[in-house]
């Protein structure tokens, strides 16, 4: 991590394996009526966790997100 982004490596889609950087961003309110100056600076990274189809058979979890940008299963595997 650099003081103002954070290296990260592709891991997926058409860049697999390029380096990139993510930026620090700085957000300002656009409303000139504040008697003050607001400025917030943050990095967008959330923390995740991933884990295969295969290795999640069988296991029973609170709660699940699924990204499936293509198709995976055939009709009737997801259950």
């Amino acid at each position: 991590m650099h003081q103002h982004s954070i290296e990260a490596s592709m891991i997926s889609g058409s860049l697999i394996g390029r380096r990139i950087l993510i930026p620090r961003i700085k957000l300002a309110p656009s409303d000139p009526n504040l008697p003050f100056i607001l400025e917030r600076t943050q990095l967008h990274v959330r923390l995740s966790y991933a884990m295969s189809i295969n290795k999640s058979q069988g296991q029973t979890f609170e709660k699940v997100g699924l990204f499936l940008p293509q198709l995976v299963f055939s009709h009737g595997q997801l259950y």
